[in-house]
């Protein structure tokens, strides 16, 4: 029996990695004729996120002649991302005492979510760049 590919659409973070490698399972079962129930639901909402993503800013992964972001952000989730990727950078420390402790990091999500693009996903919005 083939595996089943893990997709929670409803993360944090997803990876469009993961979505292609769901995508390209549900493909296979298809075309095989191995599956108890048809995957042509969930293999028509994959494509289209990924027709969404498709050359969405570039992108980091290559699939099929095409770039995708990699990374899609949760919108409840993004402000966290956002103190995340500023201590990954080095931009701001973790350990800082007043007043660099003092960040308000809303306002420094939103500024940063000018530079990402919206997408939905199963009703949800998703920043990725």
């Amino acid at each position: 029996m083939p595996t089943c590919t893990e997709l929670d659409l409803s993360a944090d973070v997803i990876d469009v990695r993961d979505i292609i490698a769901r995508y390209e399972e549900l493909e296979e079962l298809q075309e095989s004729g191995d599956y108890l129930e048809t995957p042509d639901c969930e293999l028509s909402e994959l494509r289209k996120l990924l027709t969404e993503l498709e050359g969405a800013d570039g992108g980091d992964e290559q699939w099929r002649g095409d770039w995708y972001p990699v990374t899609l952000i949760r919108d409840s989730h993004f402000k966290a991302y956002a103190q995340q990727l500023a201590e990954d950078i080095g931009a701001v420390d973790a350990d800082a005492k007043w007043p660099h402790n003092c960040i308000d990091w809303t306002h420094a999500a939103r500024e940063l979510q000018y530079d990402y693009t919206c997408v939905n996903v199963a009703g949800v919005t998703y920043y990725t760049r």
